[in-house]
């Protein structure tokens, strides 16, 4: 005679019966959250601080949204954004232009040199940006050029123009070759193929070098100090001239909102790049 898993249960023990299965934590789930602790904890003390009524974020003294108002009427604050705003549209702009033609030019011809090109292309992601300031001020001072908004524009299109060009080489991999010679067989011009066939499927690459690049120019410090005029200061560099006398609970605000503003461009990325990769699978 089989038994039932019903008359299975019915002779085992009560206590047996009663027992659940324990939750094991695992020490790769704990150190992850010690990690994330460690580096968004002081984001959240930050955040809190800059709705502090203290004016100098020694204790709290109640909640107040003074400082966020207190930002708005600030004219040294906007146009310091104002400047990085400018720097940072202007260089993703150029670029996403140059950024792109560069992907596409390695990716579909062959020249002498190439293999060179690349390596050399890519150096401003793996050079320090002190040393990429260092060598922009030398040349800037050599062609006699006045430092200005342009000048950070200048040095700016340098690393961003590197950023782009790899996502777009990235996104550019994973596309099929034949559609573009589809093209060209159905009586379409090189430049025609590549704005009706090529373009559109680069532009979520494109799209996401851009905001990738966007939020590095937005938070530059080194290579903006080292090639910024008079009157040319971007964002950062007006947060660190006022931290040096101590760090204030409008600065809080201003590192709140720039903290939010990088996260909601980072969102923006990540969603296109599923859907991107949506539309592909399907």
């Amino acid at each position: 005679m089989i038994e039932t898993p019903i008359e299975l249960q019915e002779e085992m023990p009560e206590d047996m019966l009663q027992r659940k299965p324990k939750f094991r934590v695992s020490w790769q789930f704990v150190f992850a959250g010690v990690m994330f602790l460690f580096m968004y904890l002081p984001i959240l003390v930050l955040t809190v601080y800059s709705f502090n009524a203290s004016a100098y974020s020694a204790s709290w003294e109640g909640f107040t949204l003074e400082w966020y108002l207190k930002l708005l009427s600030d004219g040294r604050v906007l146009r310091a954004l104002q400047n990085s705003l400018t720097v940072a549209f202007c260089a993703v702009f150029l670029s996403a232009i140059l950024g792109t033609l560069m992907a596409v030019g390695l990716a579909r011809y062959r020249f002498p040199g190439k293999s060179l090109y690349i390596g050399i292309s890519y150096l401003p992601m793996i050079i320090p940006d002190i040393a990429i300031a260092v060598a922009t001020l030398v040349f800037l001072a050599a062609v006699q050029i006045r430092l200005s908004v342009w000048t950070i524009v200048a040095a700016h299109i340098v690393f961003c123009l590197a950023y782009i060009a790899l996502v777009v080489t990235t996104r550019l991999a994973d596309l099929d070759p034949h559609l573009e010679e589809a093209a060209l067989d159905l009586g379409a011009t090189p430049v025609e193929a590549f704005f009706k066939v090529l373009l559109p499927q680069l532009m979520p690459g494109i799209i996401s070098g851009c905001l990738l690049a966007f939020v590095l120019s937005m938070d530059d410090f080194l290579i903006a100090s080292f090639t910024s005029g008079s009157g040319a200061t971007t964002l950062p560099l007006e947060i660190f001239s006022r931290i040096r006398t101590g760090v204030k609970p409008d600065i809080n605000a201003l590192s709140a909102l720039l903290i939010i503003g990088s996260g909601a461009i980072a969102f923006v990325g990540e969603f296109l790049a599923r859907k991107s990769e949506q539309k592909k699978f399907q």
